[in-house]
């Protein structure tokens, strides 16, 4: 099965790429799933049909489905939310629209959304499953959540189903907090498992890898590549970039002369920061990408001989060379001065701007302090002393 992902800033086309990469798929016979994480969704738009939060017929080999996320919120951590929730209404709270509003995790729903990834791959329906997701920011966090969250239900819920049995009353009558029911434990296991099996499914880069979707014009590239170095920064494969929206030569006249110049200076740049990964080239259309034979049109423009199923491009991101006791971890557009690395007993915590990290200290390496790190033509080279 593959698993392809699309992402890059809101207004670039993501939803337009990803459905005519559905109707290419599914034309050459393999079953095809395309889903919508996004929640303004406009898959639906884009197909001109009503798409609902279970899969919907497109036509044959393809369906899609637009992710309710407070629906699969409300399914995925129900007993969870209610112990939160007691918690903060515990001393007269109150049982208000602010004590919900204040269980409404930055990126949680968008979490579970990305269960029904997951759900469907695991149900061995599809051969393909295309996701649709929302502009850059929110792709990057919904996509470092899994092991975010993990770190965070560790540390707010650190006691032990047996510790709460034994001496969850005394606790619960000294520090006048309500201690967790069975359900809540039941519901932080069944979480703590999705993820654990989600994140594995996303690092795997024989079945995921994510396309960039950009435009030629500054800000977009600037925000493509800044997205590129945190997608490699969580060990992500990009593995295509696609530029939509190239005016073609015969709209460049007159009033549009300018862009001649601009254009040609991005795609540029375009072909300069992305020369090792596939590229695909989209000219604006003379009409608006939607309906079932535009887009199948589209599928064939954008990909010409090339099979858009297969993972176009890998590259390794993280690699300890004992040769020469040295770590690299590849950073494509990054700038040494936005890097920072400090060491945490047995991990390394690595930031690229606002954006943080942690790697697990390589085998052989546990315990021997950081000697000296260099950046490199894209790689952060990090050599280690003695223990």
């Amino acid at each position: 099965m593959r698993i392809i992902i699309y992402t890059g800033k809101g207004g670039v086309g993501k939803t337009s790429m990803a459905a005519a990469t559905a109707y290419r798929i599914a034309g050459s016979g393999k079953k095809v799933l395309i889903m919508s994480t996004d929640m303004a969704h406009s898959l639906g738009d884009s197909f001109d049909c009503p798409i609902g939060r279970e899969p919907t017929v497109i036509t044959d080999n393809l369906d899609a489905v637009e992710i309710d996320t407070v629906y699969e919120s409300e399914q995925s951590w129900g007993n969870l939310k209610g112990y939160f929730k007691k918690i903060l209404s515990f001393k007269g709270g109150g049982d208000d629209i602010t004590t919900e509003e204040l269980l409404v995790f930055p990126g949680l729903e968008e979490l579970f959304s990305m269960f029904k990834i997951l759900h469907f791959y695991e149900s061995g329906l599809y051969d393909t499953i295309i996701v649709d997701c929302a502009p850059t920011g929110e792709t990057l966090s919904l996509l470092k959540y899994p092991e975010r969250f993990s770190e965070m239900i560790n540390r707010v819920l650190p006691v032990k189903r047996a510790g709460v049995r034994t001496l969850g009353p005394v606790v619960e009558k000294v520090m006048k907090v309500p201690m967790p029911e069975d359900n809540v434990f039941e519901d932080i296991e069944y979480l703590m498992d999705r993820m654990k099996r989600l994140q594995e499914l996303l690092l795997n880069k024989d079945i995921v890898s994510l396309r960039v979707v950009t435009t030629p014009e500054r800000i977009v590239i600037n925000e493509a590549k800044r997205n590129f170095t945190c997608l490699y920064l969580y060990h992500y494969n990009v593995d295509a970039i696609i530029v939509n929206h190239i005016y073609p030569e015969q709209a460049m006249e007159g009033y549009f002369s300018k862009w001649v110049k601009m254009q040609e200076e991005a795609l540029a740049e375009i072909a300069e920061s992305f020369s090792e990964v596939p590229r695909f080239y989209v000219e604006l259309q003379p009409v608006e990408l939607r309906t079932k034979e535009v887009l199948k049109e589209m599928g064939d423009k954008i990909y010409g001989d090339s099979d858009p199923n297969e993972v176009l491009f890998k590259k390794e991101i993280y690699n300890y060379d004992k040769e020469t006791d040295c770590l690299k971890v590849y950073l494509p557009h990054a700038h040494k001065k936005e890097l920072d690395l400090r060491q945490d007993r047995d991990e390394l915590v690595l930031s690229v701007r606002n954006e943080h990290r942690k790697f697990p200290m390589p085998p052989g390496t546990a315990g021997r302090p950081i000697t000296g790190a260099r950046f490199e033509n894209g790689y952060l080279n990090i050599s280690f002393g003695e223990a």
